[in-house]
């Protein structure tokens, strides 16, 4: 595999390439600075990059952009763990970077060692991702009021004992390519949508917050992120805190969103297998509609192929559509996915479903 690694830094440069040569299997090319990454992006043809986001000369987006235009290639950032490092990331995403990984504070060895098998990983299955070029950004849809001022539905939910009776949850399992993917699907969910939507994506604890606000400002739904214990409510979508898992709960005589510290016992985080089977527990599985999108890996495809042997619905991101077809297609090939559609159909299949659902309760 061609590699290219971009860091105005010598050091992390020549870390990282140590770290490339003794797993073996990768040619490397190295650059100083955007304008360096551009033209060897040309003469080297790297099958992948890793791209630094803050460098001298030209920045790792504005790089990320020409390198989209000219020659794509699947790129993953190194990106700071801050909020502001969290928003150029998204943005990253947005310009057509394939994932991200955390960039190492403090002694840059040392910091290397905590994240070099997530970061082989990555740059491996980058390999194969599909690459898409940057998108306008989607047109927020028409809110009913400010943020402050928006009418809360009445939320129809289950009985603490299980039975699901009244509503239901939509879950939603996602891993890389999630971000730009979510953006394509959530903001098309109508204002009026009956159910919670719970948002599995897996990413670090300061990047879910930053995610859940841009989100808000995209959807009719309100949008937040499950940092704390929170009731589950119609017309809301909630991510899962990064760096945690989160659950389905009864808690003060209704269900409840609980994050808890990582399971040692999952690879991924926020667990998608954790929360579709915790919410197996406590909703009906008529009730569930369980959605897995792109991703590497096959985290929640388990627990998401019970849903549909109990009777739940779930849907399957096409590998078309997907960044990297590892979770969906792990979850069809255990006969787990009712319908296979490709990221613009998924919003509009979810609706069918869940006011067809929501009308049976009521009559």
């Amino acid at each position: 595999m061609r590699l290219l690694i971009v860091d105005d830094s010598a050091l992390m440069r020549r870390q990282l390439g140590n770290l490339f040569q003794e797993a073996g299997g990768f040619e490397l090319a190295y650059a100083r600075n955007g304008r360096e990454a551009v033209a060897a992006n040309l003469e080297f043809a790297p099958d992948v990059v890793t791209l630094d986001i803050n460098m001298p000369d030209m920045d790792g987006l504005t790089a990320l952009s020409q390198m989209m235009i000219e020659r794509p290639v699947p790129v993953i950032m190194l990106s700071s763990l801050t909020e502001k490092g969290a928003l150029a990331t998204f943005e990253a995403l947005n310009l057509g970077a394939v994932d991200y990984v955390p960039k190492p504070g403090g002694t840059i060895s040392l910091g290397l060692d905590a994240i070099s098998a997530q970061l082989l990983a990555k740059v491996r299955g980058a390999a194969r991702a599909r690459v898409r070029r940057s998108l306008p950004a989607p047109v927020p849809a028409p809110r009913p009021a400010p943020a402050a001022a928006r009418p809360v539905l009445p939320a129809r939910r289950p009985a603490a004992t299980g039975t699901g009776t009244g509503t239901g949850i939509v879950l939603v399992g996602v891993s890389t390519g999630g971000p730009r993917t979510l953006e394509r699907i959530l903001p098309a969910l109508p204002a009026d949508f009956p159910w919670p939507v719970v948002v599995a994506q897996h990413m670090p604890a300061n990047f879910t917050a930053p995610f859940a606000q841009r989100m808000d400002g995209l959807c009719a739904l309100r949008v937040v992120e499950a940092a704390r214990p929170m009731a589950l409510e119609a017309g809301t979508v909630y991510i899962c805190k990064g760096g945690a898992d989160t659950t389905v709960v009864p808690r003060a005589g209704t269900l409840s969103l609980l994050p808890r510290p990582e399971s040692p016992a999952h690879l991924w985080h926020p667990s998608v297998e954790l929360l579709g089977r915790s919410a197996l527990e406590h909703y009906a599985p008529a009730a569930i509609v369980a959605v897995m999108l792109t991703g590497m890996g096959h985290d929640g495809a388990d627990a998401f192929a019970e849903i549909a042997r109990r009777g739940g619905r779930t849907i399957a991101e096409s590998e078309a559509s997907s960044v990297v077809f590892g979770m969906p297609a792990e979850l069809i090939r255990r006969g787990g996915a009712q319908r296979v559609l490709a990221a613009d159909q998924v919003a509009a299949a979810i609706e069918d479903w869940v006011m067809a659902g929501t009308a049976a309760t009521r009559n």
